[in-house]
């Protein structure tokens, strides 16, 4: 069974930082191309990032380029998204999903999310 577990969000305030982590189990991971996408409050599923299955190659939306920075350790199937300068616009639920940025939605495959919360 696959399992993405999302953790590390929280409240933080304008221009802040977070560290999302994703752990993943049921399937190789290594194998595998990921992403994080996005709900925002009343909005649907957005894509942020995309990372190869070797971590060799990233891909990030507009809105996120040079703010984000999405990484992967295979070793211990673990999937990140280091956030930095944090704006309230940033204020929505994250999943970790299966696939790239072409196949994420059909693979229909992520977790539960983590909340994150961008508010002075």
């Amino acid at each position: 069974e696959v399992q993405l577990v999302e953790s590390g969000g929280g409240l933080v305030q304008p221009g802040g930082s977070l560290r999302l982590s994703c752990a993943a189990s049921g399937f190789i991971f290594s194998t595998l191309g990921m992403s994080w996408v996005r709900q925002a409050p009343g909005e649907g599923l957005e894509w942020v990032s995309s990372i190869t299955d070797d971590g060799g190659r990233t891909a990030y939306a507009d809105s996120v380029k040079g703010r984000f920075t999405m990484s992967r350790d295979n070793a211990k199937n673990t999937l990140y998204l280091e956030m930095n300068n944090l704006e309230p616009e940033d204020t929505a639920v994250y999943y970790c999903a299966q696939g790239g940025s072409t196949t994420w939605r059909a693979r229909r495959s992520w977790g539960r999310g983590t909340q994150v919360t961008v508010s002075s």
